[in-house]
């Protein structure tokens, strides 16, 4: 495949052109509305690795099997974004001198992702080219014809940094994507690549790259501003201050959900002027081997509730990974996972309620 402008980007502001309300007036806002009588629930999953053992299981399959007894529920929301860690492609050649490649066979991956209800992924992050310039412009073409949005990547700097524009239901959502992971992936300004960046409120050139992109995304009229960040280093439960400074500073230009990944671990969720900071959703699917010490086969879908045009809160669903199989999960694995979400919240007075299995954390009055 050649290198194509996806399809939802090109024609997104002809698409959105019919949106009636947007979620704020400019930046630097905290109004929890998007509009009189709107209701929707996005989720949000960390890294979606459909390769290796997930593709050798599943390819010839049920590619829907991959998502197990959540199924239903990921079908249930109205949309879905994720960060994907893996190529989509039969070819390339592999990057020299990494240690992990993830590539997924398209027959597999591009339904697995259509069952999800996958709305957006982001392609900002340290395995995007594993399998080179080609494999990534494969993967944006077979993401391309199966209408499913992709943000932080490109055959350039400035396709990189483009927003990617979707529907979720009701809502219109821009997803920025950024990475800090893996430089030698950054995208030039005519080299395909990830738009890299250094994610730090004290490097100049990245702000001003990320406001060139945030404007942008308004340009789009959208309901939700979504900035999608594959950071920091892995197996580490809390975000450093460097990242905090960096979400809350979206957050004061307009973004309504920073959407961390990277980790492979859950961290805490901070909510900061109404809007919920996830510094990392941890892995959706993956092979990884379990650290006994992190539970890393225990992560969580969290969603995000609008009722009445109100951000009502975030649902944080525990989730089990085995056998390259997610699932929802009960009993002492989901009490893990509310107790370590609750405990890494608790840095921030992040409010939290039982809501059945899963917990809620209410934005409506924050």
């Amino acid at each position: 495949m050649g290198w194509t402008r996806r399809a939802v980007l090109a024609s997104g502001a002809l698409a959105l052109s019919g949106c009636s309300a947007s979620l704020r007036a400019g930046p630097n806002t905290a109004q929890s509305t998007i509009g009189g009588g709107v209701d929707a629930t996005v989720g949000f999953g960390g890294d979606a690795m459909l390769g290796r053992s997930v593709t050798d299981r599943w390819a010839g399959r049920d590619a829907a099997g991959v998502w197990g007894g959540l199924r239903s529920r990921l079908q249930s929301l109205d949309g879905f974004v994720c960060n994907l860690e893996c190529c989509i492609s039969e070819g390339g050649e592999r990057w020299p001198d990494k240690v992990y490649y993830f590539r997924a066979a398209p027959d597999f991956a591009v339904p697995a992702l259509e069952a999800a209800g996958t709305s957006c992924v982001s392609l900002a992050n340290n395995h995007a080219l594993d399998f080179g310039e080609s494999a990534l412009s494969d993967t944006l073409g077979h993401l391309d014809d199966a209408g499913i949005g992709a943000a932080g990547a490109g055959p350039d700097r400035e396709a990189a940094l483009e927003p990617a524009v979707v529907r979720a239901g009701e809502v219109t959502v821009a997803v920025v994507a950024l990475t800090d992971q893996f430089r030698p992936y950054r995208a030039g300004l005519a080299s395909p690549g990830t738009a890299y960046l250094r994610l730090d409120t004290g490097a100049e050139r990245t702000l001003r790259e990320v406001r060139s992109a945030l404007s942008r995304a308004r340009e789009a009229d959208p309901d939700l501003v979504v900035a999608s960040l594959h950071w920091g280093p892995n197996w580490v439960i809390a975000p450093d201050r460097t990242q905090q400074r960096l979400a809350r500073w979206l957050v004061d230009r307009g973004v309504d959900v920073v959407h961390g990944h990277s980790a492979h671990v859950l961290q805490g969720v901070e909510v900061y002027r109404g809007r919920p900071i996830l510094y990392d959703t941890a892995d959706i699917v993956d092979d990884y081997v379990v650290k006994e010490s992190l539970h890393n086969d225990r992560s969580a879908l969290f969603e995000l509730v609008v009722e009445d045009g109100q951000f009502a809160g975030v649902r944080v669903v525990p989730v089990v990974i085995e056998d390259e199989t997610v699932g929802p999960t009960d009993g002492d694995a989901a009490e893990w996972v509310r107790d370590r979400v609750r405990t890494l919240s608790g840095e921030f007075g992040t409010p939290m309620e039982r809501d059945g299995s899963a917990l809620w954390i209410p934005l409506a009055d924050r």
